[in-house]
């Protein structure tokens, strides 16, 4: 399809997700036109206003939004926020079952008014929603897919860029699997620069105890920021105006999204993230992306988790 020009983005729900994700996309302008959606008139009008009034300090982007379902017309992705939110102490795969009735009554109707868009979800439990619509939605998968680990690669990122101190864009390492508790790194291609991770020496260097422990606090930021301030919302903004960037700008770029394996790795029918290419036709998982041994383990054990989940969804 190609760049897609004086493009639309239309984010449904009007929460903390969505707001800084319709904030974040305006002041990187992500897309020419933004549209935020939610059933609660009060709360979208305002955000709405809220962000109309900041306009004039970023490029030509422009806001719009309500409670009428009409302001989806015409988008060329749509992001899904709506849902539950997580509470401290709660897993994300809890709340699926809430999650999934929303999406059920929801997505048909957004289907009505944007046929032709790409689906993202950022709603959680991500990866079991994803695969819940796909089969309400019909798409294809490579039009319905998740934000699944990007934000966890970010995470990854800094981290390891701090110990090494060195930028962030010279780190090369992904976090793949689920979003969620069984998420693992790739240690096995990461790199600082050009250096395999365990063989960067520079300072202390990275010995494999503290490897886990860095993957471990990756793990678990989403909680440590939900105890501490009631949810998370801006970098996952942020990373999900990025994804967006790649979709309309057809970029190609390579992110690990998460969308419904057809073979990888040996995983098929559940959704889950690996290194894929995000550009104006979606998403394309990238099958040959070498997994250790141990590595190949965690992401089927990664998959059982979520096959469980779905099936006591009867999804």
């Amino acid at each position: 399809m190609g760049v897609v020009e004086n493009a639309k983005l239309t984010v449904v729900g009007a929460g903390s997700v969505g707001a800084s994700l319709a904030y974040a996309a305006l002041i990187r302008g992500s897309a020419r036109h933004v549209a935020l959606y939610d059933v609660n008139t009060a709360k979208v009008d305002a955000e709405v206003l809220d962000l109309a009034h900041g306009t004039p300090f970023v490029g030509s982007s422009t806001i719009a939004g309500g409670d009428d379902l009409a302001v989806v017309e015409g988008s060329h992705v749509v992001v899904i926020t709506a849902g539950a939110k997580q509470e401290p102490g709660q897993s994300r795969l809890d709340l699926a079952g809430t999650n999934v009735r929303i999406l059920e009554d929801l997505l048909p109707k957004l289907l009505e008014r944007a046929p032709d868009a790409i689906y993202m979800l950022v709603t959680n439990p991500c990866d079991v929603l994803t695969v819940a619509a796909q089969k309400i939605s019909g798409l294809p998968s490579n039009r319905v897919f998740s934000s699944g680990t990007v934000l966890d690669t970010a995470r990854l990122r800094w981290l390891l860029a701090k110990r090494a101190g060195v930028a962030t864009s010279s780190v090369h390492a992904h976090i793949v699997g689920e979003h969620g508790d069984t998420e693992f790194p790739l240690w096995s291609s990461a790199n600082v620069g050009t250096v395999p991770i365990l063989e960067w020496a520079h300072g202390q260097g990275f010995r494999r105890e503290e490897l886990d422990q860095i993957a471990a606090e990756v793990r678990d930021a989403a909680y440590r920021i939900i105890q501490g301030k009631g949810a998370t919302n801006h970098a996952i903004g942020l990373s999900g105006a990025r994804i967006v960037e790649a979709l309309l700008g057809d970029e190609s770029a390579v992110l690990p999204v998460s969308a419904v394996l057809d073979g990888v790795h040996g995983v098929d029918g559940v959704a889950l993230s690996v290194p894929s290419i995000v550009n104006s036709s979606g998403v394309t998982p990238l099958g040959e992306t070498p997994f250790s041994d141990e590595e190949r383990r965690k992401l089927h054990e990664s998959a059982d988790a979520l096959r469980a989940s779905i099936a006591s969804l009867g999804i």
